[in-house]
């Protein structure tokens, strides 16, 4: 089954995003990324739709103003830009999103969690590999193109790769990611 490229527009994004153009664009790539592989692995129509919800609700707060982010987190001590992740995911809570898988994609999508289930693992994978980012551009794309033949390599690949991408730039690395390698390795 073949995909058609959709248009930010057209993801049927929550009233309640806050979300620059850029970013909307970012989660079209994101979402087709999952959408595409969902359908290479012929998974349950069930499962590939909370992929694509997690990945439609990944950035829906990206953009939004600290005190929103905080709000919605209930988070008054951690940097700002890990939280957009956790707002998103009690946001869409309130919503009426039950499912625990997707709840848990959106939530932890930055630094990761060991005890996600496919879904958040594909969220991971398909946020760092969406082919509009502009650096690993030769490594990314052969991982996305790996995933729906080796999910679980392609996944352990690109943690090991965010990991040593992040440390490399100077990042800092969470608690919730350090159990994510331990976890995969």
């Amino acid at each position: 089954m073949k995909h058609k490229k959709k248009h930010a527009r057209e993801l049927g994004f929550p009233a309640w995003t806050r979300a620059s153009d850029k970013r909307r664009e970012h989660v079209a790539r994101v979402v087709e990324l999952l959408e595409r592989w969902a359908s290479a692995m012929r998974i349950p129509k069930a499962e590939a739709e909370r992929w694509r919800v997690a990945g439609l609700l990944h950035d829906a707060l990206r953009d939004a103003p600290d005190a929103v982010l905080r709000k919605w987190s209930g988070d008054k001590k951690s940097a700002a830009e890990l939280l957009h992740g956790p707002a998103a995911a009690v946001r869409a809570g309130v919503d009426g999103e039950r499912r625990k898988d997707v709840l848990d994609a959106v939530r932890f999508h930055t630094v990761g969690c060991a005890t996600w289930a496919r879904t958040g693992r594909a969220l991971f994978m398909a946020d760092f590999l969406e082919p509009g980012r502009k650096f690993l551009v030769s490594e990314r794309a052969f991982l996305a193109q790996q995933a729906p033949r080796d999910f679980d390599g392609t996944f352990r690949e690109v943690v090991r790769l965010r990991l040593t991408w992040s440390l490399g730039q100077g990042g800092e690395l969470f608690p919730e990611t350090v159990a994510l390698w331990h976890a995969v390795r």
